[in-house]
């Protein structure tokens, strides 16, 4: 029973959103979609142990969706006395798949059909987080400050509305696409830092997550090879995945100024610059373009010996008029503590609405930092708690803890 769990487990972590995106293209009814594909899960957990591990989970999966998706159709058909559209649908789905041995990767394609005009605005990134990159509610309400209960919902309704609305499931016309972009590249990179904080929380599934963002991120980057904020967002991925092998370790996050740089990537880093270069070129400026200029000089001060904190700041400062967010100015007060400014830093903190980060981590961290900086031992001490009940992974608790019995 455990080998089969984890073999089932590692086909969702693997293949969820592609098995997702086929069968939500061939029935358009996402969540009709995902009540099919859990029970085939289930269904795997029930009959892997007893019959084997068949030679291709994947397709196993797919093909018991798909006949718990012509079952439900069926009868959904006799109750209603017609409108066998979904059924059609789903045998249509199961013929081609006799042809096929392999399906077609049709994320993106689901992507932009989360990003449609007609989906509200607000729900559109959790919405692909959910059915393209398979994470569960509590995990998105939880990165956007959000009730699970709330977040749940929401998703809910934007289904129905894919669904009753008769949103084409396919890419759209280039005129279309260009509009719905942002909401794509949003998501994308909110999927990978998910993955960011579960590898440094120790969970290996963190780094799947990152390559998956890491592999849309350069497909749409090819897809829209003149849009500036697409290169930027596949260099700023690709930075902060060079790093990856560097970040954790004996269980215990690693900050930048102290990773061991024997152990980042240098292709990633030059793809990472290559990508950043090709956004330049692009024209425009956006708020992927200068993360990644952020952290390309970060690479440059620890490979090259060379003071970047200066140009870090001025890249924040540009970010701040260009999108302003409680990210960008926690991350501008960090930099201005780098810089041997921590009193302008901790400046920056008091300017920010304190009910809009009670509960945000970083934001404690950095304020703490400042603190130290600043030889207020209490106000710092008392931050570093803040910031350590907040940490929900080992990794970060055991490096803040650290910082906090240095100012005790």
């Amino acid at each position: 029973m455990t080998d089969a769990r984890a073999i089932a487990d590692e086909t969702a972590r693997a293949s969820y959103g592609r098995l997702l995106a086929w069968l939500a293209a061939r029935t358009r009814d996402v969540a009709a979609a995902e009540d099919a594909l859990a029970d085939a899960f289930r269904a795997a957990l029930e009959n892997w142990p007893k019959t084997g591990t068949p030679a291709s989970p994947e397709a196993w999966l797919l093909t018991t969706a798909k006949r718990k998706l012509i079952d439900e159709a069926r009868r959904s058909q006799t109750r209603a006395g017609g409108a066998p559209t979904l059924a059609l649908a789903a045998e249509e789905a199961e013929a081609a798949l006799r042809e096929e041995k392999e399906f077609p990767d049709e994320r993106l394609k689901l992507l932009f059909i989360c990003a449609h005009p007609a989906i509200d605005p607000s729900i559109r990134t959790p919405l692909m987080l959910q059915t393209v990159l398979g994470l569960d509610a509590e995990r998105i309400a939880s990165a956007f400050l959000v009730a699970p209960a709330a977040m749940a919902q929401r998703l809910v309704r934007a289904k129905r509305k894919i669904r009753d609305a008769g949103i084409p499931f396919e890419t759209p016309p280039k005129d279309d696409l260009t509009g719905r972009l942002a909401s794509v590249l949003e998501a994308i990179y909110a999927a990978y830092t998910a993955g960011w904080d579960s590898q440094e929380g120790g969970e290996t599934q963190g780094g799947g997550l990152s390559k998956e963002a890491i592999f849309l991120a350069r497909l749409i980057a090819s897809m829209a090879p003149e849009t500036a904020e697409a290169w930027g967002l596949l260099a700023l991925t690709l930075h902060a995945e060079a790093r990856r092998a560097a970040r954790v370790e004996n269980e215990g996050y690693v900050s930048l100024a102290d990773q061991n740089t024997d152990l980042w990537d240098r292709q990633y880093i030059v793809e990472a610059e290559t990508a950043l270069a090709r956004a330049w070129r692009a024209g425009g400026i956006g708020r992927f373009q200068i993360e990644a200029a952020i952290q390309s000089a970060h690479a440059a001060a620890r490979l090259q010996g060379r003071d970047t904190s200066g140009d870090i700041i001025v890249l924040y400062q540009r970010l701040m008029e260009l999108a302003p967010s409680i990210g960008a100015a926690v991350g501008y007060a960090g930099a201005l503590a780098a810089g041997d400014r921590p009193d302008e830093g901790l400046r920056v903190l008091d300017e920010i609405d304190p009910k809009r980060v009670d509960r945000y981590q970083s934001y404690w961290a950095v304020r703490a930092h400042c603190c130290a900086l600043l030889t207020m031992r209490d106000q710092a001490a008392d931050a570093y708690r803040r910031a350590i009940g907040l940490s929900e992974n080992p990794g970060m608790r055991a490096f803040l803890q650290k910082r906090l019995a240095a100012v005790e």
